[in-house]
């Protein structure tokens, strides 16, 4: 019996450890998951320019600066666009798959709404005068020459299976490199990955054995890093690839079937003269490593590379954006690598593959051939008389043909990723040098999402801080493409449906000191006046700008003069919403009272705070005051609203207001008039009847009227009765019993329902000075097309020249879109049967249940309509 306890508790402990591997979401380093500052709907973009022709997929971007072109390749067809506004006049270039290679591809199977297309894929400067370009042709690849003067194919069709690939979705990547071109990608729906040299001759390839060197690699990117440029050593340039591959190494994690790599090889590399012919004598690759070490939590699947070249090879730095294995958790890393590491783990030990042992892969501990194996040429092997790759003896071409892989992982600078966000998948990038105006260099990242989004980020202290987040697209969308242009300070995005082009920066559009300052964007610094951009002012001296904490430079009274300032006038016993509306994500808000914080959160304390607003609970007359709402951001107390709340007892005097004069006489001015009027009256004619006064708003004559539209009410209410009756012995006569007792019951369960509706001016990011109402709406009105009750007599207007709100019962401004969650998401505030709203943000719901369900059985009737709250 007690073994059979300890197996159950070991299975449960395994249980548990595996379960913690699987374990998500968890919480993150709170520097890690960044919430940008500010979000931006589609419907308020500064700046935006569209194009968006016949064709789809516009995914392929290629950037001319010196000749002002954005050429643009998508399904069927190629674009030229003006870089400097792409919704301008183009020019195009139709190709599509004839009728006739289309039916080929939907014979093999193929889907015809999105494979058996002419999708391009390549699309690079082939020499001064014309471009070159591949498509994937309905599965029978394609290239062709255009002459950039023209615009046109310049030349016959050549075969392109072995530089595209044929499956559009498939991954792919393509340079080239001083008229040859380097591609990697799975070309045919039945081969395997491949890295290829196409043109011109010798073409080579990787090798499949008796080593596989790519295990089913989704390849995202590539690039040159030209070593030869201030080299010592007389090194070659080096091609490096990006993927992700199914792994071969031994991992404690059963989850982890795929790894991030780099591979690498040399420009120059001809092959083996006997060994390797036409094979890479130079191919070595190495994984890269993305998570969390604390967490033991991996980021494997590599989705874009960006890499930043520096003045030196050392100086070169690798952006990657990683995701997850399981497809139906999102969630996404940003790691930065610099080249440095990289050449350290290709110049450290080799993986050897042990095919009688049950481990993939191990870390090799024999003899290295001399030269190394997978280097390039350098001037020391010249020196040997080993002048190109054919060259090297078999011994070392025989080893890299064993051993391809590195035994030494790439870690990313600081040992852990830059940036981490759960429920987003990001899926392009782009970097971009910036010199801000404390003379330091930052990095600016662009980032794409899966659903269109466009996120702004700038690295500070090897940190990033998100400035804001664009919404580019109406419908989500993918980003498959960023393009930055320094020259025309732009940044261009590609996706599905459009190419959008943007600012570099909007500086304009924060309109405060302190906006402009806690924004920490490098492009933007405070005149004094206005937030502009740096570039256009020659002279900096009076420009003000913190990139590194994001708090310094403005003068507190600098906010004073944006101070909204509002009048509020309740009744005592009554609830009551100051709003406060913050304009950054990261904000918090502050309230105070004659200058004296308030705390919120007690149980008594007769206030409630909110993401949104100050909720004053059974208000009281001691409670009438100044209110103040400051946003708190970076350390820094920004005023945003003061409110002064008035509580009454009774009902505010309403002085007559004469309507002969015009309004913006003073009230004594309006007194003698009134009086040399009436003593006019018996010595002259009556005059023409003047418009209705409002003296009848009087409270004596308000509760006569009160009192009659009272008995009127009664009088329907009964002859209603009585019609129902009738109405309910025919039915019961006709279609036999009919329960009346049933039906009450039934009318008393709906009128039960209560909902909270909220009437507010915001809606689609567009935000109204004027404030929202809550509403409580009976949930049995229906509204009878026949019998209308009559409207609620009209409550005494405010004050002349004041904007102040007079309410009496439940009131409160609540608006209809809460604070954003993580960038995107809304809660909106409502109350009805089992409605919930998200743990992670603060609401007034609950307060808001206690206080209908306290005067559900005080004020508010059985049968409560509109015109009784």
């Amino acid at each position: 019996m007690m073994s059979r306890d300890v197996a159950w508790l070991s299975c449960l402990q395994l249980l548990c450890g595996m379960s913690s591997l699987w374990a998500y979401p968890f919480r993150p380093p709170l520097d890690l998951d960044i919430t940008p500052r500010t979000t931006v709907l589609s419907n308020g973009l500064w700046g935006c320019r569209r194009f968006s022709g016949t064709a789809l997929n516009y995914s392929t971007l290629l950037l001319e600066e010196e000749a002002g072109v954005l050429y643009v390749g998508a399904r069927g067809a190629l674009y030229a666009l003006q870089a400097d506004n792409i919704s301008n006049f183009s020019r195009t270039i139709d190709w599509e798959a004839p009728e006739d290679q289309k039916q080929l591809c939907l014979n093999k199977g193929k889907d015809n709404k999105t494979e058996c297309f002419n999708h391009i894929r390549f699309l690079q400067r082939f020499n001064s005068t014309h471009l070159y370009t591949c498509g994937t042709h309905a599965f029978s690849p394609l290239c062709a020459y255009i002459d950039d003067k023209d615009f046109r194919i310049s030349s016959v069709f050549e075969e392109g299976r072995e530089r595209c690939p044929y499956d559009p979705a498939k991954g792919y990547t393509g340079l080239l490199i001083d008229g040859q071109i380097y591609t990697a990608s799975q070309y045919e729906f039945w081969s395997s990955p491949d890295i290829r040299r196409n043109s011109p001759n010798p073409t080579l390839r990787t090798e499949e054995a008796p080593t596989r060197w790519l295990y089913e690699a989704d390849f995202v990117g590539s690039a040159l890093v030209r070593e030869t440029v201030n080299s010592s050593v007389g090194d070659d340039d080096k091609i490096y690839f990006f993927f992700t591959e199914k792994s071969q190494e031994h991992s404690p994690y059963f989850s982890h079937s795929r790894v991030a790599r780099v591979g690498r090889v040399c420009k120059s590399d001809r092959g083996g003269l006997l060994t390797l012919q036409k094979k890479w004598t130079s191919f070595l690759k190495a994984r890269l490593v993305c998570s969390l070490p604390d967490y033991e939590f991996h980021f494997n699947v590599l989705r874009s590379v960006f890499v930043l070249e520096g003045l030196r090879t050392q100086d070169t730095v690798l952006y990657g954006i990683f995701g997850l294995e399981w497809k139906n958790v999102k969630a996404s890393a940003i790691c930065r690598y610099s080249m440095t590491d990289i050449q350290q783990a290709f110049d450290g030990p080799y993986m050897e593959s042990q095919e009688d042992t049950s481990a993939k892969w191990t870390e090799y501990s024999g003899k290295v051939p001399e030269p190394r194996p997978g280097s390039c040429i350098t001037d020391r092997l010249r020196a040997r008389g080993i002048n190109f790759s054919t060259d090297l003896p078999d011994d070392v071409l025989h080893f890299v043909r064993r051993h391809p892989l590195m035994a030494k992982q790439i870690l990313p600078v600081g040992g852990r990723p830059l940036l981490f966000r759960r429920s987003v998948d990001y899926s392009k990038i782009a970097v971009h040098r910036v010199t801000a105006l404390d003379g330091q260099t930052y990095h600016m990242l662009f980032i794409g999402t899966d659903e269109g989004w466009l996120q702004r980020a700038v690295e500070v202290k090897s940190q990033l801080h998100i400035i804001e987040e664009l919404q580019l697209f109406e419908g989500p969308q993918p980003v498959d493409s960023i393009v930055i242009s320094q020259k025309q300070m732009s940044v261009y995005v590609g996706s599905q449906s459009a190419v959008v082009q943007l600012p570099l920066s909007t500086c304009h559009r924060y309109s405060s000191c302190f906006d402009c300052v806690l924004a920490r964007d490098p492009f933007c610094a405070w005149d004094g006046e206005e937030c502009v951009e740096i570039t256009s002012h020659t002279d900096r001296s009076n420009l003000t700008q913190d990139i590194l904490n994001g708090n310094e430079g403005c003068e507190n009274s600098a906010a004073d003069d944006l101070v909204l300032h509002r009048v509020r006038s309740v009744m005592a016993g009554d609830d009551v919403l100051l709003q406060c509306e913050l304009s950054s994500n990261l904000a918090t808000p502050q309230w105070t009272l004659h200058g004296q914080e308030l705390q919120g959160y007690g149980l008594n304390s007769g206030y409630r705070i909110g993401t949104d607003g100050l909720l004053v609970i059974e208000a009281r007359p001691d409670q009438s005051g100044d209110y103040s709402c400051f946003a708190l951001e970076s350390g820094v107390r920004v005023p945003v609203v003061i409110y002064t709340l008035t509580i009454r007892h009774d009902l505010p005097p309403v002085p007559p207001i004469d309507m002969t004069h015009p309004p913006h006489q003073s009230g004594t001015t309006h007194r003698t008039a009134q009086t040399s009027n009436r003593s006019n009256l018996t010595l002259h004619p009556a005059p023409a009847p003047h418009p209705p006064q409002l003296e009848f708003l009087s409270l004596r004559n308000m509760e006569a009227m009160y009192l009659s539209l009272i008995t009127i009410l009664g009088g329907l209410c009964l002859v209603l009765t009585v019609v129902l009756l009738y109405v309910g012995f025919c039915v019961q006569t006709r279609r036999g019993k009919y329960s009346l007792r049933a039906a009450a019951q039934a009318e008393r369960k709906r009128s039960g329902h209560m909902e909270l509706k909220t009437i507010s001016s915001q809606c689609n990011g567009k935000v109204d000075t004027h404030d929202g109402l809550l509403q409580i709406v009976p949930g049995e009105a229906q509204a009878s097309p026949n019998k209308d009750l009559p409207p609620a007599p009209p409550l005494p207007p405010p004050p002349p020249n004041s904007e102040s709100e007079y309410t009496n019962g439940l009131s409160a401004t609540l608006p209809s879109v809460l604070r954003k969650m993580n960038g995107n998401s809304y809660v909106l505030l409502r109350q009805s049967d089992g409605d919930t709203t998200s743990p992670l943000y603060y609401s007034f719901t609950e307060e808001l249940n206690r206080i209908l369900e306290k005067r559900k059985h005080t004020q508010l009737c059985n049968k409560p309509d509109e015109s009784s709250v």
